[in-house]
């Protein structure tokens, strides 16, 4: 609306102190920057904070990539060996890592969909966080604290859940980018229903 796009424009005058992800401090203004734009559905904001995509579609270019799922199933394997031997771990979610036997120990990258309490991140240390979601009022603003972020654009997301008839998962959507970059894909800890 007028009243919001407005407020944005004052806010965005009056803190202009560079981008969210590289002030450690975090001034006010700088975090109603981003409430502001996740608020309002500002994906071209959103997008200046976040890692370009060609970047990460470099980054998985020709690797081998572990994507890790969230399935119990995992556990009852001895996978983690395989896992860590992989040139990326991308973890899913919540990234549970019961035993190093059954899930490995490396989470190079963690892609979400859902906010995840800051102790799982710290625990897990990911180089990069892909927020994989079209949800943009979800998109928590500790994850531009903590490191480096993806934030997956609503355009991407839109035709893959065009070309599949549904909303894709965060799983499929990680895929999906994957395979866009030639990435060689192994998967762990799904169960396909």
């Amino acid at each position: 609306n007028a009243r919001g796009a407005g407020l944005a424009a004052v806010v965005d005058r009056a803190g202009r102190r560079g981008r969210l992800a590289g002030d450690p401090r975090w001034p006010p203004l700088a975090r109603l920057r981003f409430y502001m734009a996740r608020a309002l559905g500002d994906e071209a904001r959103l997008q200046g904070w976040s890692v370009p995509e060609a970047d990460v579609l470099r980054a998985l270019e020709g690797r081998r990539v572990a994507v890790v799922g969230n399935a119990r199933s995992l556990a009852e394997g001895d996978f983690g060996a395989a896992i860590d031997a992989h040139d990326l771990v991308i973890r899913v979610n919540a990234a549970p890592l019961p035993s190093a036997r059954s899930h490995g120990l490396r989470t190079d990258w963690i892609a979400l969909s859902i906010p995840v309490a800051a102790e799982v991140l710290a625990a897990r240390s990911p180089d990069l966080t892909l927020w994989m979601t079209p949800k943009r009022k979800r998109l928590p603003l500790v994850l531009f604290r903590r490191g480096r972020v993806f934030v997956n654009p609503v355009a991407r997301n839109a035709a893959l859940a065009a070309e599949l008839g549904s909303r894709p998962t965060t799983g499929l959507m990680l895929i999906d980018l994957c395979l866009r970059a030639g990435a060689e894909i192994d998967l762990y800890g799904f169960d396909f229903f």
